[in-house]
């Protein structure tokens, strides 16, 4: 293993430490899921290192830390790292605030599938609630591009 994917691997690592890392009850629900927004960014940075496979593996170790029913954060994951790598030719090329607004589409579709499979297994109702961590997810975006890019740049990582 490079050092240079060490470092991806690090980025990732320290988003799921933010995402474990506990809050008061009240901002809970407003928690960004950095650890999406990481694999989006490197996903749409680097799509030949961070791909499906790492979406998959760290989702299972979302799930694993979190007590979450096992396969449901590396589905919505895996999903939705397809769907951002899929099209990183054309994401690149938008602004960071339209890259922003896809962002929250994505981070939507990753909210709601998660909702539904945790209805399907749990049977668990929708709260609009559930949702804030897109608006957040969105307004943290810029700033996390910018901080992943500089480190990207700095450590050379390609």
């Amino acid at each position: 293993m490079s050092k240079r994917y060490g470092l991806i691997i690090l980025s990732v690592f320290f988003s799921l430490v933010m995402a474990l890392m506990p809050l008061p009850i009240s901002m809970e629900t407003f928690r960004p899921d950095w650890v999406l927004l990481v694999l989006m960014y490197w996903s749409l940075a680097l799509p030949h290192r961070v791909n499906i496979g790492t979406a998959w593996l760290t989702g299972l170790i979302i799930d694993l830390a979190t007590g979450s029913p096992l396969g449901v954060h590396s589905l919505t994951y895996a999903v939705t790292i397809y769907i951002t790598a899929s099209n990183y030719q054309k994401l690149r090329n938008f602004s960071i605030w339209q890259q922003g607004l896809l962002v929250a589409v994505f981070l939507a579709l990753h909210h709601l599938l998660q909702f539904w499979l945790h209805h399907f297994l749990l049977d668990v109702y929708f709260s609009p609630q559930y949702l804030w961590p897109v608006l957040t997810g969105a307004i943290c975006w810029p700033w996390l591009f910018l901080l992943l890019r500089k480190y990207r740049r700095h450590f050379r990582i390609r």
